[in-house]
């Protein structure tokens, strides 16, 4: 469920994030159930393995649509008795105020965006958090929560060894048992992108920043919390398991505005996108019922590649026989042969009779591997 609203505009981000200085939050609530009755008479009821509200920044919607939200999916589907129901948040005073509201709608899993530990760097970042507002929202989100993660992000302009080490210490005293460690990424049209063009401030050197991956690779492992994404650090049981659904090319429905799904009906893979302009996507589910932009059938070699692209991504790798089951086709006749072979002397790809996966290396270079990987 994407909520598409934000306090303002961070310089990196390229999410479908708007920033409004009114929302009419009662007209929101109707919208996104009825497009999340729309995708269940869609669908049919099936097992529901997560709910998981992203953004923008849902933590400003009010906690009372969440938990309608929750109550409706549950009603629309089959959930088990754990359900997963993340929510991301920013860590401010205000929404952390919230934290035992959104707990009591049926919020069980927090996902902080922190971003940095360090106050200078939460300025460069355009974060209207302090470090100390961080802290305290993450010791209060263990206090409301059955399960906590935080993002991070490290190779920043001239961002040190030193200095990454100290922070990633800083916050595994402070972390649960799931971290989110990005590097910066310079995305176009973002103020980043901008600020960069205009020769305002260089981008990290690439050897630096890949010492840093290893560092966070290292440590993390260390603590038994290793990568089971590019990402993502968990201990073992703990992963997002709404993640793992995309990841494992599972079906999703996505909800809001700009929200993606892949949903399969009757055999049948769809890609479905939704208007991305708030005020767009509502007047059309007001009208239609919904505020879909496409819907896109895929055909086998198109769900292979995608199905590739997002399992090489995970430390498991790509299950062969579920590949086959979710795409209708053997992974290897979507692969190079020579490319294939290069990959795997040069240890950036591991094979078995039952999984291909990419291994440490080969996941720090994945779009290179992938080049090279298909056909």
């Amino acid at each position: 469920m994407h909520w598409p609203f934000c306090r303002s505009k961070c310089p990196y981000c390229d999410f479908n994030s708007h920033v409004r200085e009114q929302v009419d939050q009662a007209r929101w609530r109707r919208a996104l159930l009825t497009e999340l009755e729309h995708f269940a008479l869609r669908t049919g009821s099936r097992p529901l393995a997560s709910i998981f509200f992203g953004g923008g920044t849902p933590s400003l919607m009010p906690p009372d649509t969440a938990a309608a939200i929750v109550e409706r999916a549950k009603q629309l589907f089959a959930p088990p008795p754990d359900l997963e129901v993340t929510l991301e948040a920013n860590p401010t005073s205000v929404e952390a105020g919230r934290f035992a509201a959104f707990r009591a709608g049926g919020i069980n899993r927090v996902s902080l965006g922190i971003q940095s530990l360090d106050p200078a760097a939460l300025k460069f970042l355009g974060r209207e958090h302090s470090a100390a507002e961080a802290v305290a929202a993450i010791e209060l989100a263990h206090r409301h929560f059955d399960r906590v993660s935080f993002d991070l992000i490290y190779a920043r302009p001239d961002h040190t060894p030193s200095a990454w080490a100290a922070e990633l210490k800083d916050a595994l005293a402070l972390a649960g048992d799931h971290l989110s460690l990005y590097q910066l990424t310079i995305e176009s049209n973002t103020g980043f992108a901008g600020a960069v063009r205009r020769g305002e401030w260089l981008p990290l050197d690439d050897d630096i920043a890949a010492g840093l991956f290893e560092t966070t690779q290292e440590t993390l492992e260390a603590v038994g919390m290793p990568a089971y994404e590019i990402s993502n650090h968990a201990k073992p049981g703990a992963e997002s398991r709404h993640n793992l659904v995309y990841w494992r090319y599972g079906d999703y429905i996505g909800i809001g505005p700009g929200a993606h799904g892949r949903i399969t009906i009757d055999g049948e893979g769809h890609a479905t996108a939704q208007v991305k302009k708030p005020e767009a996507w509502i007047e059309g589910v007001e009208a239609l019922g919904h505020g879909g932009d496409a819907d896109l059938t895929l055909g086998p070699e198109d769900r292979a590649e995608e199905a590739l692209m997002m399992g090489l991504r995970l430390a498991e790798g790509i299950d062969k026989a579920r590949f086959r089951a979710r795409t209708g086709l053997d992974l290897g006749a979507l692969l190079d042969p020579a490319g294939r072979r290069r990959l795997l002397d040069g240890g950036m790809i591991e094979e078995g009779e039952t999984v291909l996966k990419a291994t440490p290396a080969g996941r720090r270079v994945l779009n290179s591997v992938l080049a090279a990987l298909v056909r």
